[in-house]
């Protein structure tokens, strides 16, 4: 605590004491005079001040609810309550760390947020106060919270908003359904910008003279307002992705983004801005439904300009005369225009709407959704067709009114994204024959016995058709054969009609008769179940969507949870080798949230395929390739000790020497990395000829232009030794990482705790003797991780020796007592001479627990020994055996004999 924040908190205290103490009468005047002190402390400086107090012992308890109730209503009660805290938290977590250029100095922008500490801190930021209601709650918090996800604060700061919104807020049903105090102070204020309530206050927009001025738009929603809420929604739905929330906040905003980002020639601002964002949003909405109802959907809705009603919207998006996008009332438009509809798409603006649309599902939409989306759209087509309201099957009376300009716009947007989809993804087209068939039967057959010609809707037909049977591979036996019955006899009938369309018949009847001879395929093979066909394609769109370089984050998670529900169901498709290459390719990322889901995929992977797993997690940790960066080494690390962990006693036989021979390996000195050496070299050359040609430059030596004039001389020794522990970190001459050396060793103790017994005695001796060494010879500042990861390995293997027998198991290895007095004696010199704050209190604590464990093991084993030292009754030690309370033996005598002691050998 530093000297304001102590000062603070005796100033605190002591007017706390005045203002609440229980034995004199209620003083408001101390109680006004204490909140005054309180407000005018800055935020920081309160936070800390009240988290010294809050702690038990340091106030009486009737002054410590008053503090822990303000502490509570700081993030709502101040301005910067939320950053405050979320900077509080990080810098006292244990999990927190700092880079060594960030060092003792203050973040301007932001904050190195762990996920343990982010996850304290939403939890603190995200529960409204006792004393206070969610309804006051969340708006006071929901502008700090949306201001910190514009990103102009840090990074940082602003996926840790989008963690605490998404997760903690709208992610939770109680403050997260719409209609909730959550919802309606985060979510709506983005959504409504994007896309305003149907029913707005229309204000008439008069001047002094009450004259209503209709040649000014009314803007309902300004371009920045737009822009930021943009903004705000994908950092939101990006920062820390939840692909459910982002499946309901995009579900209600959908034509609205695509009115934005289909928007036509915007300058290259408002593409930036705007257009980009939206079509970002909209792919991930896409991938994530997966839904060929899209392709109808975004059809119908091709020429949507806003509002909610299509005929008659309430407002609309509008260019500004800068060229920017607004949305405004149509009210005074109407009124301007004498009530008359709004323009209609132009031919040249429908072709390229298409062509975005094309774009757009053609890179979000999976080939099986494109053609099953064909289908559903040339099925709308067709039952809208004259042919089919003759016949009946639009469900209109035959004397209804011709179709309206409305429908033919309708009618010519269909049929072009019909044609548009045939010419680009005819290929595609044909991953489905047998939907295919099935629908074009009907229109055929519909065709053929109808007196009225629709040569249009036939003819898109017999092309849809013909792209399925010349794509390769294609045969009849693919087909019902009911259905290629009424195929053939309604292509029969066309090839003998007058029509155009009678020479494409005849041609396809004769594909269709002699196209398997012409083209075989070879045997037929037994095919896949429903099950396995939807298994395959979830499977393919979970690949796709994880290694799609553009996926955005939401769209990743998807594709991972995809894959874990395939190891949940224990689907026969699944690859397992191709499921191991595809995790480790992805456990590099830098984002926590991913590598973190992938670790939990090898814990599910493991059940089912433990030595897979396990052999895959030691080579890529291991990385004899040298060929992976530092930090997915040691995420391979974290996952092959939770995996072990999870085996349990199962981590046994050779699978478990092989691992932990590696790991021994890995963990000792002698391991020699002869490409990170020769990049060594390189990289060292390459900075000495720039430092030479720096001091060429300057004319001598370069001057420390770093920002140290605010720091004391503490500080600066403090920054110069964690730069030096740091760059002591790597490997230097081609040895091996100081952190990969500590890692092994952690997933060697973890080993140890499960199943000492798996590893075999040589192999557990071994690493004993390299944690000893370690200890002794390894005395370096940069090398305190490698030898608290020693000393905890030792006790690791304590507890593991004290677990085996209480459960009455002889482990085959012994851990005699001139052993334990070497171990002690190291740990003693160790605990008095290491530079290293935790190695020596580690060192202490093992110390202390090997000697219990000295005293303990000399008992028998029982049940009393599971219930700790209480009521034990001293009856054996090593070479003795003491039984004072013993009885004779002999039969019929209850006289108590006298007490014996034995020496036995």
């Amino acid at each position: 605590m530093d000297a304001a924040a102590q000062s603070s908190s005796i100033a605190i205290c002591r007017e706390g004491l005045k203002a609440f103490d229980p034995k004199q009468p209620e003083n408001t005047q101390a109680i006004k005079e204490w909140e005054e002190l309180v407000d005018k402390i800055k935020t920081p400086t309160v936070i800390t001040a009240l988290n010294g107090l809050i702690k038990p012992g340091v106030c009486p308890p009737w002054l410590r609810q008053q503090l822990l109730q303000k502490l509570a209503r700081v993030p709502a009660e101040r301005p910067d309550g939320v950053r405050a805290t979320l900077e509080f938290v990080a810098s006292i977590h244990p999990s927190s760390t700092v880079n060594v250029s960030e060092a003792a100095v203050p973040q301007s922008k932001g904050a190195n947020i762990t996920q343990e500490a982010l996850a304290l801190a939403a939890n603190a930021i995200s529960r409204p106060a006792r004393t206070m209601t969610p309804e006051a709650w969340y708006p006071a918090i929901a502008t700090q919270l949306l201001t910190l996800l514009d990103g102009n604060e840090g990074p940082d700061l602003a996926k840790a908003a989008a963690y605490i919104i998404g997760f903690n807020i709208l992610g939770k049903k109680s403050s997260g359904a719409p209609g909730t105090a959550g919802y309606k102070s985060l979510a709506e204020p983005m959504l409504k910008a994007i896309k305003p309530p149907p029913r707005l206050s229309h204000e008439a927009d008069t001047d002094v003279n009450n004259v209503l001025d209709l040649s000014k738009d009314k803007t309902v929603v300004s371009y920045d307002d737009l822009a930021t809420a943009l903004h705000r929604l994908h950092a939101l739905l990006t920062g820390h992705p939840n692909p459910n929330l982002c499946r309901r906040l995009l579900t209600v905003v959908v034509l609205p983004l695509w009115a934005l980002a289909a928007w036509p020639t915007p300058s290259p601002p408002v593409a930036a801005k705007v257009c980009t964002t939206a079509m970002e949003l909209l792919k991930i909405h896409i991938k994530l439904l997966a839904n060929p109802y899209a392709i109808l959907f975004f059809a119908q809705n091709l020429g949507y300009s806003g509002g909610h009603d299509k005929k008659n919207p309430e407002w609309i998006f509008r260019s500004t005369e800068d060229g920017l996008i607004q949305i405004v009332d149509t009210k005074h438009q109407r009124l301007r225009d004498n009530g008359l509809p709004t323009p209609r798409l132009t031919l040249e603006a429908i072709d390229d709407k298409i062509s975005k649309l094309l774009d757009l599902i053609s890179s979000n939409l999976s080939e099986e959704n494109i053609s099953l989306g064909f289908l559903q759209l040339f099925k709308k087509w067709t039952e809208s067709s004259p042919l089919s309201k003759s016949d009946g099957i639009a469900g209109k009376e035959e004397n209804d009114q011709d179709i309206d300009d409305q429908d033919a716009l309708g009618r010519l947007v269909e049929i072009k994204v019909l044609q548009r989809i045939m010419e680009r993804f005819p290929d595609k087209l044909a991953t489905k024959p047998k939907h295919v068939f099935e629908f074009a039967s009907q229109v055929l057959a519909r065709s053929g016995n109808s007196s009225n010609d629709d040569d249009e809707t036939t003819g898109v037909a017999l092309s849809l058709l013909f792209t399925v049977i010349t794509a390769v591979g294609f045969q009849k036996s693919q087909v019902d054969t009911n259905i290629l019955g009424l195929i053939e006899s309604s292509l029969d009938k066309l090839s003998k009609a007058d029509t155009e369309i009678s020479k494409t018949a005849s041609n396809l009847s004769l594909l269709l008769q002699y196209g398997d001879a012409l083209d075989p395929t070879g045997p037929a093979t037994t095919a896949p179940t429903d099950q396995q066909i939807e298994d395959r394609k979830t499977y393919n769109l979970a690949v796709s969507y994880i290694l799609d370089p553009e996926s955005p984050p939401p769209v990743r998670s998807e594709g991972l949870n995809l894959i874990s529900q395939l190891i949940t169901a224990q689907s026969p498709i699944l690859d397992i080798p191709g499921i191991l290459v595809l995790l480790s390719s992805v456990i590099a990322d830098a984002e926590e949230y991913v590598y973190l889901r992938v670790i939990k995929l090898y814990l599910q992977l493991c059940d089912a395929h433990p030595k897979s797993v396990v052999r895959e997690l030691t080579e890529c940790f291991l990385d004899e390739g040298e060929t992976r960066p530092l930090d997915a080494r040691l995420r391979f690390g974290e996952a092959l000790l939770q995996v072990i962990q999870r085996l349990g006693e199962t981590f046994a036989g050779p699978l478990a020497h092989d691992t932990g021979t590696a790991l021994l390996a890995t963990a000792g000195r002698r391991a020699h990395r002869s490409k990170t050496e020769a990049r060594q070299l390189r990289e060292a050359e390459a900075r000495e000829k720039r430092n030479r040609e720096a001091a060429d430059a300057w004319g001598g030596d370069v001057p420390d232009l770093g920002d140290d004039e605010g720091m004391t001389a503490e500080e600066k020794l403090r920054n110069e030794a964690l730069e030096q522990i740091v760059e002591g970190w790597e490997s230097k001459n081609g040895s091996e990482d100081v952190r990969v050396r500590a890692s092994a060793l952690s997933i060697l103790g973890a080993a140890v705790e499960v199943n000492v017994a798996g590893l075999g005695r040589s192999l557990v001796t071994g690493v004993v003797d390299l944690c000893i060494m370690v200890l002794q010879v390894e005395p370096e500042a940069e090398a305190g991780i490698l030898r608290r990861a020693a000393v905890m390995f030792v006790l690791s293997f304590v507890k593991a020796l004290d677990q085996a027998r209480e459960r009455g198991r002889d482990l085959g290895m012994r851990f005699g007592p001139r052993a334990q007095e070497d171990v002690l004696r190291v740990l003693k010199y160790v605990a008095e001479t290491d530079n290293d704050g935790l190695v020596v209190q580690h060192a202490k604590d093992v110390m202390e627990s090997l000697e219990n464990w000295r005293i303990v093991r000399l008992l028998p084993a029982g049940p009393a020994q599971d219930q700790g030292f209480a009521g034990l009754t001293l009856t054996r030690l090593a070479g003795l055996v003491v039984n004072p309370e013993s009885t004779d033996s002999g039969e019929g005598s209850s006289r108590p004999k006298k007490p014996l002691i034995e020496e036995v050998e």
